[in-house]
């Protein structure tokens, strides 16, 4: 049994791994083009690595994550007409490859890719401060969800799937997603419909936690890798923005993103 003391001790790990991911990943989104370019490219070829070595041991790991790094580069270079076949590619050559579990395989690549894609997509398109204004809704997401989980506890959200998660946690992160919305308000000339935009973002983010968590319940699996301390992997902490990326890449074209800007 852990002693309060411990507790704190992952907590400061997470903390310290965590704020050096977000230093990295918010520089690159400041800088934009191959600074960001690089950024998505590594980041979903490791979660693509990672995937693979969830699902099938014996599958060429490495082979498929750069398989599928070099057709993000490449896809991002390009008019998204000629980008989208590539983004699809890798999801064949894997389901070539690998000998079990080749839908999650082919639904999460496809995912990680069009997430990598949209996000480059929305910092050329929308810039720094709605790049950041993303980033903000899933980390206060996780960290309030965080602190309510282990501060309020209660009823579980999916305890079969993620047995910490709880309805406490989940709601936390919809306020402070809120939260994030009510400060662009004040900062940006946005409308007001930018809180309700949060919320569904931090919905969208929770969902990308879930879905990774119920692949590595039905693999066996804690942490997709040890590659970032007191988080797992790449995966572990990329999961939520995955789902919201995603999520954000469909609906700002049937929304008006950001709502009330030209």
């Amino acid at each position: 049994m852990k002693t309060a003391a411990g507790q704190w001790d992952d907590l400061i790990v997470r903390l310290a791994s965590g704020g050096a991911v977000a230093v990295i990943g918010l520089t690159a989104v400041w800088f934009g083009g191959i600074a960001f370019i690089v950024l998505t490219v590594v980041i979903s070829a490791a979660m693509v690595w990672e995937l693979v070595r969830m699902l099938d041991r014996e599958a060429p790991a490495l082979m498929l994550a750069g398989v599928a790094g070099l057709a993000l580069a490449v896809a991002e270079l390009l008019p998204p007409g000629y980008a989208l076949p590539i983004l699809i590619a890798p999801c064949f050559v894997g389901f070539g490859q690998l000998s079990q579990h080749r839908a999650t395989f082919t639904v999460f690549t496809l995912m990680i890719l069009l997430a990598g894609y949209g996000l480059f997509a929305l910092r050329d398109e929308f810039g720094f401060i709605w790049m950041l204004w993303l980033a903000l809704v899933v980390i206060a997401t996780d960290v309030f969800g965080y602190f309510a989980g282990r501060f309020i506890g209660g009823p579980k959200f999916w305890p079969r799937v993620s047995p910490k998660k709880t309805w406490a946690g989940t709601v936390a992160g919809w306020v402070a997603a809120a939260g994030v919305g009510v400060i662009f308000i004040g900062l940006t000339p946005v409308k007001a419909q930018i809180v309700g935009i949060s919320i569904a973002v931090s919905m969208a983010s929770q969902i990308g936690d879930i879905a990774e968590s119920s692949v590595k319940r039905r693999m066996g699996v804690k942490d997709s890798s040890s590659l970032i301390p007191g988080h797992g992997g790449l995966f572990d902490r990329f999961d939520g923005m995955l789902g919201a990326a995603v999520f954000l890449l469909l609906v700002e074209q049937l929304v008006d993103f950001p709502p009330g800007l030209p």
